[in-house]
């Protein structure tokens, strides 16, 4: 039987962190739960710890990216589960993207989530994720920003060290596409907090924007050097 790994990076997530813990623990195929405190100033680390996961915690904040590769550096499983902090009791989704993966039927799967019918800022973000993987892969995508995932061992062998901050999800999409591995979108029901239309909402996505987009030139640069891999 192949062992499952869920990896949660968290900074400041006291509210649900214990709630998504415990959702995914519940799930039969998942053996370890590893949470990354990403420096967290409030209970995050405490309350994770007493829900049942494996508490790492990092000296400083490093962001989304950096917390994910401290993470996965000590999960044991066959495969790998990347979840937000933030998704609660929706998290015990995540075996709708874990058993494609058990059953041979993909390399890695992507969560879509439903659509709240809001509309939380004007998709440049999602715009410029969807532009530079089908630049650099082809692909048509729609949830090119979506941080759940599951990916098999050998996925993640090929796909580290993950890109910093916000380009987590690009980069990880393009370089497991180009080395022809199979990626399935998942519909889901799962929930987070959203950032609205306010002044915080709009520097998360301005944050993100300048991550995607400096993932992007990274990997122009890094894919077309001489003796690199070219798809």
């Amino acid at each position: 039987m192949k062992r499952v790994s869920v990896v949660i990076p968290a900074y400041n997530e006291a509210a649900r962190i214990a709630a998504t813990v415990r959702a995914v623990r519940e799930l039969p195929e998942v053996a370890e739960v590893i949470v990354v405190d990403d420096a967290s100033t409030d209970e995050t680390a405490a309350l994770a710890e007493k829900a049942g996961a494996k508490v790492l915690r990092l000296p400083a904040n490093r962001g989304k990216g950096a917390a994910l590769n401290h993470g996965v550096a000590g999960a044991s499983g066959d495969v790998v589960v990347l979840l937000d902090a933030d998704l609660g009791e929706s998290a015990r989704e995540a075996r709708a993207l874990i058993l494609p993966i058990l059953r041979g039927e993909a390399d890695m799967t992507v969560a879509r989530f439903p659509s709240t019918g809001k509309k939380a800022g004007f998709g440049l973000v999602k715009g410029l994720a969807r532009a530079g993987i089908r630049y650099f892969t082809g692909l048509e995508v729609t949830a090119p920003l979506s941080g759940q995932r599951a990916l098999s061992r050998e996925v993640l062998q090929c796909v580290l060290p993950f890109a910093r901050g916000y380009g987590v999800e690009v980069a990880l999409t393009i370089r497991a596409a180009r080395k022809g591995f199979r990626i399935r979108e998942i519909p889901v029901v799962m929930r987070h907090r959203e950032t609205g239309r306010d002044l915080g909402g709009f520097i998360h996505r301005g944050r993100q924007f300048r991550d995607v987009l400096l993932t992007l030139s990274r990997l122009l640069f890094e894919l077309r050097r001489p003796g690199r891999e070219s798809g």
